[in-house]
């Protein structure tokens, strides 16, 4: 069969054996009029007042955006955002690119997420993490740690949170209150979010949002300074909007997390010799430290000792910002990765994705196909390959002619399970 890979802003084409187990979702058919549909979801949201009712013309508005990362519409969202609330002066409102622990946007980039209305007429700042000049600690959580929220955010009188909803590798699903945590904490607050404990938790996991460790923290600090309203939506493969959901944190953020469940989950009957995924394209495969998502859904459906063959552009790099790389080069094997990482005494930026990493390639092999050189792969314990074809016929060998492959065209913006 004949099928692509999204991969970079285009994709990746394969010929692969007709028996081969293609994981896609549930079609889902963008709308038709987005603009009408938030529109709509703006004037008649889910547990609030319409959102124009909601905002007096005096008040300081805050709105937390999603960044460069990930490929929330911000250029349609923000813009129908302020466009309802038209009796607020310009002056009054701020947004807030959510970065998390990620580098800061440019001018240019801010223009490319936002358009250049917005920027040139409403203010936009990056949250710094580590500037505690620049947050506040809005209280006591159960989980040990300060609760920093950005000082922009805190200071507001109304608080708006935008994204998207997609499953997610360790908080169960994106979106709703993780625009605010960790897109807009500190630091402190965000290590203890990711530790080793909380990110080796079994139920820390696609899809899971009951006793999910990592939903109940960010739950919990969004109470002590929450979203006054939420606007997320639903994306397909061509990043189209399909759904628009809106209104209070909680149930309009439940509501589309059970949309997603139903149309983005997709049940496998077995497990297989070789996974091949990509990482949803761009701009979620820009770098490596994103891929290890896409190398997470696979390991669902992946046999133990099985192959991954990831394909990621990597057009970022690994990338030069932040840890990652760093404590990749730590140690020569997952294993000792892992050991280092699970010692309480060790805590540094990126941990996490790092921890995931090494628990797929403690159950399965990964292959890489991407712009890295074979160097920069292999420093990050990944064995590059160059020809995916030619690849799978070199895995007979290891698995014999009768070789299981499945697919995920979307990565991991369709999530695979089994009923073990």
């Amino acid at each position: 069969m004949k099928i692509s890979l999204l991969y970079g802003k285009g994709e990746l084409a394969l010929d692969l054996p007709d028996d081969t187990f293609v994981v896609e979702p549930t079609t889902q058919h963008a709308m038709e009029n987005p603009e009408a549909g938030v529109r709509e979801a703006l004037s008649s949201p889910i547990g609030t007042p319409p959102l124009k009712e909601m905002v007096k013309a005096s008040d300081r508005v805050a709105i937390v955006i999603s960044d460069i990362t990930r490929p929330t519409p911000n250029h349609l969202l923000v813009p129908l955002l302020i466009e309802t609330l038209d009796h607020v002066p310009r002056e009054n409102f701020v947004i807030i690119n959510g970065t998390g622990t990620h580098r800061d946007q440019t001018v240019e980039e801010l223009r490319g997420m936002l358009g250049d209305w917005v920027v040139d007429h409403i203010e936009v700042i990056n949250n710094h993490c580590d500037n505690y000049d620049e947050l506040v600690n809005v209280g006591d959580n159960s989980f040990g740690c300060p609760s920093w929220l950005n000082r922009r955010w805190v200071e507001a009188d109304f608080r708006i949170v935008t994204g998207f909803i997609e499953p997610h590798f360790f908080a169960g699903f994106s979106g709703g209150p993780k625009g605010v945590m960790p897109g807009i904490a500190g630091l402190e607050t965000i290590m203890t979010f990711h530790n080793a404990r909380m990110i080796g938790d079994p139920r820390s996991t696609w899809g899971n949002m009951n006793d999910n460790p990592l939903q109940a923290m960010t739950r919990e600090i969004n109470a002590l300074c929450p979203p006054h309203f939420m606007l997320n939506v639903t994306l397909n493969r061509d990043k189209a909007i399909t759904r628009v959901f809106a209104g209070d944190l909680t149930e309009a953020h439940r509501q589309g997390c059970e949309h997603e469940l139903e149309h983005a989950m997709v049940r496998a009957s077995q497990r297989f010799d070789v996974v091949i995924t990509g990482n949803s394209g761009y701009p979620l495969d820009q770098n490596l430290y994103q891929a290890v998502k896409g190398m997470s859904a696979a390991h669902k459906i992946v046999k133990r000792g099985g192959t991954i063959l990831m394909a990621c552009e990597c057009s970022d790099g690994i990338p030069d910002h932040g840890k990652f790389a760093e404590i990749l080069a730590m140690a020569d094997s997952p294993q000792a990765l892992l050991e280092m990482i699970e010692d309480p005494e060790f805590a540094m930026l990126d941990q996490w994705q790092v921890q995931k990493q090494a628990v797929i390639q403690s159950w399965a092999d990964v292959m890489l196909y991407s712009t890295l050189s074979d160097a920069q792969a292999r420093a990050a314990l990944l064995e590059p390959v160059h020809d995916i074809a030619e690849t799978l016929q070199a895995l007979k060998a290891r698995y014999g002619e009768e070789m299981s492959i499945a697919v995920m065209p979307l990565g991991p913006l369709t999530v695979p399970y089994v009923d073990d």
